[in-house]
């Protein structure tokens, strides 16, 4: 029998990626996953071992730059749909190697549009769609105009770091190179629906935690480093603020869009959730003592203040209402709650961890699949 749909989910392997493959193939079997992803070190297809041999999942290694191999893929197997999640993520990384960003995320997402469209165009832009990933960082800096905090946005309302938030009408004010990258590519999709008619839909999200992250974001980081008693590095003093949002309820939400969303929209997803770094890091702190048998705040020492990063962001929050007012979607975890699952998950899968920081399973993969 025919799948009613072929979806490319690009990144499929990585953190994000992994947890939107594993929705689609286990909620829409009528549906074929083509999971495409290059296998770069954030990659890891240990992440999707539970669904490898579903009849409607597939993985492709390959390059989202590599023009001829994407348009095949899209020819060959009649793909209606992409989800494009593929992208160097890393700020720090950004910053040492501006050049990989620009490359990945630019050039490899109009790579992607050039081949979608190559083949969708002739026979008409019917039941097909682009759906780009992106980030808030798009659109620059907050103000943090509450420093202390106000946990429920009493004083003059808002969140509890400031009175504003970003919206879709927000201007792009990237600050880091990464951020710059991922305008770019948000700015080729809107061009590909103006331009040529391309049924587009970009959306920009807060900060991602929670399993299958790779172990250079703090949260799994900070983790990691607390069970084994190694220092937490704080930019600054901690102060920065961030918005987050577990990856379940990010996944849950571009299924909505992905299905629901309106052509040529552009979508915010946050947890309306901020933290301080700092406080956000005591949390971690306390929960994976407790977890672990530790006495309460006994590895508070490890926190290490260092030299801030280049052009670092103050605050980020997402105002996600007309998500919530148009489709209904907004996170089903409390923070609190989510944070117990994802400490839980990484302690209780040590062997993910231990590989991934130790890089085996690039080893693994690259012996399966080959460095092609």
């Amino acid at each position: 029998m025919p799948y009613k749909r072929t979806i490319i989910i690009t990144g499929g392997a990585g953190f994000i990626g992994s947890h939107v493959v594993r929705l689609f193939v286990g909620k829409y079997p009528e549906y074929h996953i083509i999971n495409l992803d290059k296998l770069t070190y954030a990659g890891n297809l240990a992440n999707l071992k539970d669904i490898e041999d579903k009849p409607n999942y597939s993985f492709i290694k390959a390059d989202i730059c590599d023009y001829e191999t994407v348009k095949r893929v899209i020819s060959e197997n009649k793909v209606d749909g992409i989800i494009h999640l593929a992208a160097e993520s890393h700020v720090d990384r950004s910053i040492t190697d501006p050049f990989v960003f620009a490359k990945t995320n630019v050039l490899g997402t109009l790579t992607l549009l050039q081949a979608a469209r190559e083949c969708w165009e002739p026979d008409g832009w019917e039941g097909k769609r682009f759906y780009h990933i992106s980030t808030d960082e798009v659109y620059g800096a907050l103000e943090l105009t509450r420093p202390e905090g106000d946990p429920d946005g009493n004083e003059c309302g808002g969140g509890p770091y400031g009175e504003d938030f970003f919206t879709e009408e927000n201007k792009y004010q990237p600050h880091s190179p990464y951020s710059a990258a991922k305008a770019s590519s948000d700015h080729f999709v809107r061009a590909y629906h103006d331009t040529y008619g391309m049924p587009t839909i970009v959306t920009n999200c807060s900060n991602n935690y929670g399993p299958y992250q790779f172990p250079e974001k703090l949260i799994p980081l900070f983790i990691n480093n607390i069970r084994n008693r190694k220092p937490l590095p704080v930019y600054g003093k901690g102060e920065n603020v961030r918005d987050w949002l577990y990856v379940e309820d990010h996944a849950r939400a571009i299924d909505l869009i992905f299905h629901k969303g309106e052509i040529a929209q552009t979508y915010n997803i946050g947890g309306f959730n901020e933290w301080k770094n700092i406080d956000l890091i005591k949390v971690l702190i306390r929960t994976t003592d407790r977890l672990l048998g530790r006495p309460e705040g006994s590895d508070d020492d490890l926190i290490t203040f260092v030299t801030d990063r280049k052009g670092h962001d103050l605050r980020y929050a997402i105002d996600s209402t007309k998500l919530k007012t148009e489709l209904g979607w907004e996170p089903s975890l409390q923070f609190e709650e989510g944070i117990e699952k994802t400490v839980r998950w990484y302690l209780d899968n040590q062997e993910w961890l231990d590989n991934v920081t130790s890089g085996d399973y690039q080893n693994y993969y690259s012996e399966m699949y080959g460095n092609r």
